[in-house]
C-alpha cells in the first residue's frame, strides 16, 4: 500500500442534495464521497476537496475534487469500486494519481459554468432548467458581453464578512440557442457565491423588460453590497468543466 494523492472528477445530479459542502445532518455531495472513500481507507476518515462548491440543486458534469488514499487498488479498479458504492446520482468520471502539492480548488484557471433556460413548456426539463418562456436572445448576449473581462461583481453576489475580494477575470460570456433551450455560458478565475445566478437572473429579467441595461451597467461599474435583483433557480446551473495548468 502506498499513500498518494488522487484527482478525481464527477458528475451528479444536484436535485437531491443541499450542494457540494458538508452540512451536519443534510445530504451533501462532499459527505458522500467522503463516506464512501473513507469505506477504502482501514477506518481513517478521508477528507475530499472539491474546486466548487455548488449550491443545494446545481449540477456538475465534470466537478473536479482531490483527496488523499493509502491503497493498492490502481484508479479503474477504485473508479469501479467508488461507483459501486455510491449512489446513482453521483458517478465517478475519471480518477488520476496527481503530485503532492496539486490542489482542486487552488490549482484551478479556469471553471466553465452553464445556466439552462427552457423556452417551451415541458416538464422532463424541470429539475435541469428553469423554465422561463420566450426570451429575447439578442438583448440576453448584449448584456452578457459587457461582463466579460476584470470586474468587481460584488454587486452580483450573496455578501459574507469574510469575502477578501469580489474581483473576478470573466473569459467568456454567450448566450447560446439549442432548440427551446436557451443556454448561458460563462468561464471565468473564479466565481463568487451565487454570482453565475444573479448574472443569469438580472440578464432574464432585462429580457422581459422588468430592469435596465443601464441599471445593470450601473451595478458592475459601481459595484455595492447586498443589491435587491432576481437571483435565478438553482436548477439550471451546471458546472461542466474546470481547467488546470
Amino acid at each position: 500500500m502506498f499513500l498518494a494523492r488522487f484527482k478525481i472528477t464527477i458528475q451528479y445530479d444536484g436535485t437531491k442534495f443541499f450542494g457540494w459542502q458538508f452540512q451536519p445532518a443534510k445530504r451533501t455531495v462532499q459527505d458522500e464521497l467522503e463516506k464512501v472513500i473513507s469505506t477504502f481507507s482501514d477506518g481513517e476518515k478521508i477528507k475530499v476537496f472539491g474546486a466548487g462548491r455548488t449550491d443545494t440543486g446545481v449540477h456538475a458534469l465534470s466537478q473536479v475534487a482531490h483527496f488523499d488514499l493509502n491503497t493498492d487498488l490502481d484508479t479503474c479498479n477504485l473508479i469501479k469500486a467508488l461507483n459501486a458504492h455510491l449512489s446513482e446520482d453521483i458517478l465517478v468520471e475519471s480518477l488520476d494519481v496527481v503530485p503532492a502539492d496539486f490542489h482542486a480548488r487552488y490549482s484551478a484557471q479556469i471553471r466553465y459554468y452553464r445556466y439552462q433556460c427552457y423556452t417551451g413548456n415541458n416538464v422532463l426539463f424541470r429539475n435541469q432548467s428553469w423554465i422561463t418562456g420566450q426570451l429575447d436572445q439578442s438583448i440576453l448576449q448584449s448584456v452578457a458581453e459587457t461582463v466579460v473581462g476584470e470586474h468587481d461583481f460584488l454587486s452580483f453576489c450573496k455578501f459574507r464578512i469574510d469575502m477578501k475580494s469580489t474581483v473576478c477575470k470573466i473569459y467568456e460570456s454567450v448566450w447560446k440557442k439549442q432548440d427551446k433551450m436557451l443556454i448561458y455560458y460563462v468561464s471565468g478565475n473564479r466565481f463568487l457565491h451565487h454570482m453565475v445566478r444573479y448574472l443569469t437572473g438580472t440578464m432574464v429579467e432585462i429580457s422581459r423588460g422588468k430592469f435596465t441595461i443601464e441599471s445593470f451597467l450601473n451595478l458592475l461599474n459601481n459595484p455595492e453590497k447586498n443589491v435587491q435583483i432576481f437571483k435565478a433557480p438553482p436548477q439550471g446551473l451546471i458546472l461542466y468543466k474546470v481547467d488546470y495548468a
